[in-house]
């Protein structure tokens, strides 16, 4: 294609430019395969809102270079915000205190803290009570025959599994349940800002109640031992605790939960995919992998240029913002053949649904496993399942997946018979 250029800028045609990235609508009134897939070819880095109609920004595609740009914390910084809507607003409030949005070493230390009670080892006796949860919410669900598995399945599990790590009591869940899902994201298309920053806060206040109960009163919980812990023998406050157990919250739900939704609204159209989890023709660990790139949930994350740094013919200036798209990366077509169909036996799978580099999702594991358990229950206690009304997508420019779906079950008496009455 011919590309008009002017200076050292490309001039983006109308089609690319029409596109607001900032607005959720964008994503559910536009092809964004197609959009990507353009942007990979001819627009790799690409600067967004260059007209002045919406905020300027820096757009990264290609899988290459997102890698690239996820592993250099030497000219990119996290701490003026890692989303949109902080990075827009221009910066963020918990910088240098929530691990997401700190940088250096700093950042090494908050995690090695983190990684204390989130690591796999750490986690070993948490994957046992997911499966126990997760087998009981389908088995029981499948029982029904169908409902909404949004709602029912995907929107518990995750909550039970992370809200029971950090010590949120039981009776808690649906209420932060409902705040996480307004805050980076709406089920609604009317949802005014000012309402996913109460959410926001209502996140804070809520955790910050907590980690004073448990400073008064010690748990065996993630909180308990977050209150317990130092760096270099000064003792992480309330606000360092309060922040990580608002990004762990949001972080331990949005992932898995929109991938589980996910999972079963393409397998319900994908009846070949599904005979193969079926029969156990593909194994379940590479059947995640590929839900997790297919899902890709997470659409974006975002840094600020410490330094100008030259990409493609472009100049990134000091101080830009600079955007990151998993989604568009996990769909490159250099690095997945044929990326735009679903393989559950897919391998390599090198996608990046977690992130890369420094800041890599501290709750990958815990989402693995999560996301491995529901594939299995769905192969044992049913034989298929198709949708039986419109599902409904969330509405974020970060986030991506279904909030309703409504789904029939076929029950599979073999399987429900060795789950008991």
């Amino acid at each position: 294609m011919t590309v008009q250029t002017t200076g050292s800028r490309t001039a983006v045609p109308d089609g690319i430019s029409a596109v607001n990235l900032a607005d959720p609508k964008s994503y559910l009134d536009n092809d964004m395969d197609a959009y990507w897939r353009r942007l990979r070819a001819d627009h790799p880095v690409y600067r967004h809102g260059r007209d002045g109609a919406y905020p300027e920004f820096w757009v990264v595609s290609r899988y290459a270079d997102v890698m690239a740009l996820y592993r250099d914390d030497r000219r990119l910084t996290s701490e003026k915000g890692n989303v949109l809507v902080t990075l827009l607003a221009g910066g963020d409030s918990a910088a240098g205190q929530m691990l997401a949005v700190t940088d250096g070493r700093r950042h090494k230390d908050l995690r090695n803290v983190m990684l204390r009670a989130f690591s796999p080892r750490a986690l070993a006796h948490v994957t046992d009570l997911v499966r126990t949860n997760t087998r009981a919410l389908v088995r029981d669900f499948v029982r029904r025959g169908s409902g909404d598995f949004a709602a029912e399945v995907a929107s518990v599990i995750p909550m039970t599994t992370v809200g029971g790590l950090l010590g949120v009591p039981q009776r808690d869940h649906p209420y932060l349940l409902g705040l996480t899902k307004s805050s980076l994201s709406s089920d609604e298309a009317d949802q005014a800002p000012e309402e996913a920053f109460l959410a926001r806060n209502e996140i804070l206040l809520y955790f910050s109640d907590l980690v004073a109960e448990r400073r008064a009163d010690p748990q065996d919980d993630v909180i308990t031992t977050l209150t317990q812990s130092d760096i270099d023998g000064v003792p992480l406050t309330d606000q360092d605790i309060v922040f990580n157990c608002y990004s762990l919250i949001l972080g331990g739900d949005e992932t898995s939960r929109l991938s589980m939704i996910e999972a079963v609204h393409t397998l319900s159209r994908e009846p070949e995919q599904w005979r193969r989890l079926k029969q156990g023709e593909v194994s379940l660990e590479s059947a995640v992998e590929e839900i997790l790139r297919w899902a890709s949930p997470a659409m974006n994350f975002g840094r600020r240029a410490l330094v100008d740094i030259e990409l493609h013919g472009e100049t990134i200036k000091a101080g830009d913002v600079v955007t990151l798209w998993n989604i568009s990366a996990n769909r490159d077509d250099t690095v997945f053949d044929d990326p735009f169909s679903l393989d559950l036996g897919r391998t390599p799978n090198k996608h990046i649904t977690f992130g890369y580099g420094p800041h890599f999702c501290l709750g990958a594991y815990l989402a693995r496993v999560e996301v491995k358990e529901m594939l299995d229950a769905l192969r044992t206690f049913t034989t298929g399942f198709e949708l039986t009304g419109e599902p409904r997508r969330i509405h974020s420019n970060l986030m991506t997946g279904m909030s309703y779906l409504p789904v029939g079950f076929t029950a599979d008496e073999a399987g429900l018979a060795t789950a008991g009455s």
